[in-house]
């Protein structure tokens, strides 16, 4: 059994197919999937979604990309997290890839949500692309560690991911460890602790091989868990098992019985 840590079931291209998408999931023993907030304007969007079906699940959170917003504060946060299906406070961090600039404006926001996530006694989905410095340094000042979370499809250094599971993250493999470019992060997939280790799609995003630049969806999880398995030459049923026992354990989420789902 699988679960998808992360996906965008809201999304346009994924939400017009939504019957199709969760028939895939159950043949490919993807039993839960955690759809992930980006702004506010779309949350209610997202909560649906986990409303309406009993493996999934939502988050509250707004991107660093999204810039010129009414920019949530701690509070606003936690009052939308209050629902039992809201498992996660994100997805937020840094981003000094996509935007440059005075970027001052993401760090407050990106400490707004971890306050939040203390708040709520939810955790945190970070999003650091170009930015593992003043990510690391942010949740250190704000005691990230005291409530964790996880490092969404990671893609940093193995002393990043270090410095992360010191502070009770998890890492998050995504479609890239799939790509035969990414041998930096193929060596973090050997290295992470099997229990320090989630698996996610980041669909419509990012595609694993062998459907690299074609839509995503949560599906095709099992072949970030296939590959993981390879590069660690251990076998797919502990990659599956523990993946999926780290899911529960770090967002407190309550399981559906899988064969209801169908």
């Amino acid at each position: 059994m699988f679960v998808d840590s992360h996906c965008h079931l809201d999304f346009p291209d994924l939400a017009s197919n939504l019957d199709e998408l969760l028939r895939n999931m159950i043949d490919n023993q993807v039993t839960h999937a955690l759809c992930v907030s980006v702004n506010l304007t779309d949350f209610p969007r997202v909560l649906a979604l986990a409303k309406a079906h009993d493996n999934l699940f939502a988050s509250v959170g707004v991107h660093p990309d999204y810039e010129n917003l009414d920019e949530p504060d701690a509070r606003q946060l936690e009052q939308l997290a209050d629902h039992p299906k809201v498992i996660a406070i994100g997805e937020t961090g840094l981003d000094y890839y996509r935007l440059k600039g005075d970027l001052e404006w993401q760090r407050e926001r990106f400490r707004q949500h971890i306050r939040a996530a203390r708040a709520s006694k939810k955790p945190l989905i970070i999003h650091t692309r170009s930015a593992a410095e003043d990510t690391l340094r942010i949740m250190r000042e704000e005691a990230a560690d005291q409530i964790g979370g996880v490092m969404h499809c990671f893609t940093e250094s193995w002393e990043v991911a270090q410095q992360a599971i010191e502070m009770n993250f998890y890492i998050s493999f995504s479609g890239i460890v799939t790509f035969k470019n990414a041998t930096a992060l193929k060596d973090v997939a050997r290295k992470t602790p099997l229990d320090r280790m989630l698996i996610e799609t980041d669909s419509p995003y990012l595609a694993p091989v062998p459907y690299r630049g074609k839509l995503n969806q949560p599906a095709f999880v099992r072949h970030v868990a296939e590959e993981i398995a390879r590069l660690r030459d251990t076998d797919l049923e502990a990659v599956a098992t523990a993946t999926t026992e780290n899911f529960f354990r770090l967002f407190k989420a309550t399981r559906s019985n899988y064969h209801t789902v169908h």
